[in-house]
């Protein structure tokens, strides 16, 4: 076995990383989204920063393989192929930002976005505005710089798709694609900046297993008739996760 290998499994809170991404693996796959919420929380327990985001990203790019093929048919293409292109040039401005700040500060940031969108969330938050080209550009940019600032690249657009109203089919299919193409985004500027080391790509690789598997069962799962269930269930396995990876516990 190679020596990487043996450093990616001893790395701290593996197991507690293996079964969170199981947990976040079928919220991914019966919601869309989720995943992120889930996992940085917890993960901001045991590692730093920015292999928390590395890990995340390189585990969702299995994602596209299970859920992408379903979604695309469903999906409003143009308007993701917007968002992704906005996102392009502020990841690597997120994880300039990342580099530069302690590990503690991430830490409470993570705490802050995912609070901020369950609150969002369980209180029934309406976007009422018209949907403008610049809007969805600004909307793209903005969640491109969290997802490269923390690794929550859901939370932003997440917001604006379900406090629209859509249908949750919809909602779903944009939103896999979106993050689907952004997972690749940063991890394709991780890889060129060198902050993903070869333990940390083994340890990736390692827990996109048990992550990709409950990814099948969450889609499985998703039938559209019951669209307030699925939402409740992510939104009260986000707040443990997010109560759980608060900062004042370790």
């Amino acid at each position: 076995m190679p020596d990487a290998v043996l450093a990616a499994l001893a790395l701290p809170g593996g197991w507690w990383l293996a079964a969170t991404l199981a947990v976040a693996g079928v919220v991914r796959g019966f919601t869309g989204f989720g995943s992120a919420l889930v996992f940085v929380p917890v993960a901001g327990m045991f590692l730093p920063p920015v292999h928390v985001i590395a890990i995340i990203a390189l585990v969702e790019i299995a994602s596209i393989a299970a859920l992408v093929p379903r979604a695309w048919a469903h999906a409003d293409r143009n308007q993701v192929a917007l968002l992704v292109l906005a996102a392009l040039p502020t990841v690597p401005l997120g994880l300039m930002v990342m580099d530069a700040l302690d590990a503690t500060a991430v830490r409470w940031i993570v705490a802050i976005f995912a609070g901020g969108t369950l609150i969002a969330l369980m209180s029934g938050w309406h976007f009422n505005r018209r949907i403008t080209l610049p809007l969805v550009l600004a909307i793209g940019a903005a969640a491109g710089f969290l997802g490269g600032m923390t690794g929550l690249t859901g939370p932003v657009v997440v917001l604006f798709y379900l406090a629209g109203g859509r249908a949750a089919q919809t909602v779903r299919a944009n939103t896999i694609l979106f993050l689907g193409a952004l997972d690749l985004v940063i991890a394709a500027n991780l890889l060129l900046r060198g902050f993903a080391d070869i333990s940390i790509l083994w340890l990736g690789a390692i827990l996109a297993v048990p992550y990709f598997l409950s990814m099948l069962a969450g889609q499985a799962l998703f039938h559209p008739a019951y669209e307030r269930l699925y939402r409740r269930a992510a939104l009260m396995v986000i707040a443990l996760a997010v109560v759980t990876g608060l900062p004042v516990w370790s």
